[in-house]
């Protein structure tokens, strides 16, 4: 396919080139990742409510599913920096997911008759997609940030444009589908397949468009420099990076905190729709079919505090410091956590907490990468060696892996507090048991995860350190 860009530079006569910022980093990525957006707020919901799969099933898929695609993520990051093309190293892979991942968005709502020819191709649609399809797109859409240009503050707004859009599919998959499921797809798997074709004819498209608007300046470079094959010189080994990682408290603190972050917000996204169906009060709401309302509605609340803190989180944290910001933010949350917690089942006064919750939670979401920048920065002024390998490859196995562990955590404890696949949506149906295990798991695992983050983010001294440095 041609590449159409022909600018050295991201931005002709000062202005970013709005075919690449349009194309290339907000309209492609949010079509290849809406599938993925939706996914996270739904599909645990249509593999038990609507194919009525057996809970044991899921949680043994979801957990042996998670070991191929934290190993997919790394060997994917190697492929990539390997790969030798006029295309680059990146743009290839892009155009293969194409192809690749929206086949493996629709496979797993082709579903065969027979009992068993169903759970057989349930487990392997699901891994083509969650350990083949999405490792292979993710890792390059990030890395093409990257290869875009040496200039960072372009860098950054072409970042900027992709954090947007990956906001905007989560927002479509927390707010916009569950209405679509609840009011016309329902337990009609035909409707779930013809809605799902769109979305993976949709993000076929965009993602042929980021092929085609974007542009590897630094792998040509690197090129023009007299390396043939585009490749950047090669840095410390594995087994170099590992052990400075390893031996560096303050990288284990920030890893720990953002495995302990992003698994109890993939908790919260497990049991969303859960909660929604089973213990908010759907009499404002007029009616069972309404859940999907009651989750639109808990979606947006969170989302709008999110956008708000945006304007806010990085002047606070260049004026007191990116760890007493997400110290207090953590404190927020907690606040925020606590009064949706003893709302019980009355939408409102959820709503309101899981507002303060989210707002508590921006911090974190926006500063997690720079922080793991500064103790990259400060082991490579220790140790001589950068890692952002090593780092960023674990990083986003946890940001990948959280949600299949925490769907397969979260089925394992519908089975055994006796939650029943058959009953008809409405506040107080399920038995006490489940509805117990289910507002757990959507309010009180977050709250308690952010007390925990928030105590261990006082042990995180690496602004402290630099500066004196």
């Amino acid at each position: 396919m041609e590449q159409r860009l022909t600018e050295r530079n991201v931005k002709p006569n000062g202005v970013i080139h709005l075919g690449e910022m349009l194309f290339g980093y907000l309209i492609g990525p949010f079509g290849a990742l809406l599938s993925y957006g939706i996914f996270t707020s739904i599909l645990q919901n249509y593999l038990t409510d609507v194919l009525r799969l057996d809970l044991s099933f899921l949680s043994g898929l979801q957990l042996i599913s998670t070991v191929l695609i934290v190993a997919a993520n790394l060997v994917v990051g190697q492929l990539i920096e390997r790969t030798r093309s006029l295309w680059g190293k990146a743009r290839p892979w892009i155009l293969l997911s194409a192809l690749l991942l929206s086949v493996a968005s629709l496979l797993m709502f082709i579903v065969p008759g027979p009992q068993t020819a169903r759970y057989v191709w349930i487990a392997v649609a699901y891994n083509l997609y969650y350990s083949l399809a999405y490792p292979i797109y993710n890792t390059a859409n990030s890395a093409l940030v990257s290869l875009s240009t040496r200039n960072s503050q372009e860098r950054s707004k072409l970042a900027s444009f992709t954090n947007i859009a990956q906001l905007g599919t989560m927002g479509v998959g927390s707010m916009l589908f569950p209405m679509l499921v609840s009011f016309a797809l329902k337990d009609d798997q035909r409707l779930w397949f013809l809605s799902m074709l769109g979305v993976a004819a949709f993000g076929m498209l965009t993602m042929l468009l980021q092929f085609r608007f974007t542009r590897e300046r630094i792998t040509e470079d690197n090129r023009g420099k007299g390396e043939p094959d585009g490749s950047v010189q090669s840095g410390s080994s594995l087994k170099a990076q590992l052990r400075a990682v390893t031996g560096e408290r303050w990288w284990w603190v920030i890893i720990v905190f953002y495995l302990l972050f992003q698994f109890a917000g993939a908790m919260k996204n497990s049991s969303m729709s859960y909660f929604c169906k089973w213990l908010i009060d759907d009499s404002f709401l007029s009616g069972a079919d309404a859940w999907g309302v009651a989750q639109s509605l808990l979606g947006a609340l969170g989302a709008i505090p999110m956008a708000v803190a945006a304007l806010f989180v990085v002047p606070l944290c260049n004026r007191f410091g990116k760890r007493d910001v997400v110290f207090a933010g953590m404190v927020v949350g907690v606040v925020g956590g606590i009064i949706a917690g003893c709302a019980g089942g009355n939408i409102a006064g959820v709503a309101v907490g899981v507002a303060i919750k989210c707002l508590g939670s921006a911090p974190a979401c926006y500063m997690i990468l720079a922080m793991l920048a500064d103790v990259i920065d400060h082991i490579e002024g220790v140790r001589g060696i950068r890692t952002d390998g090593l780092t960023m490859s674990i990083y986003s196995s946890i940001m990948v892996a959280a949600t299949p562990v925490c769907n397969a955590v979260f089925s394992s404890l519908l089975a055994m507090s006796g939650y029943d696949q058959s009953l008809t949506v409405g506040v107080g149906v399920q038995s006490a048991s489940a509805r117990a295990a289910i507002g757990a798991s959507y309010i009180w695992v977050e709250t308690v995860a952010y007390a925990l983050c928030g105590m261990l983010i006082l042990f995180w001294n690496v602004e402290r350190r630099r500066r004196k440095s």
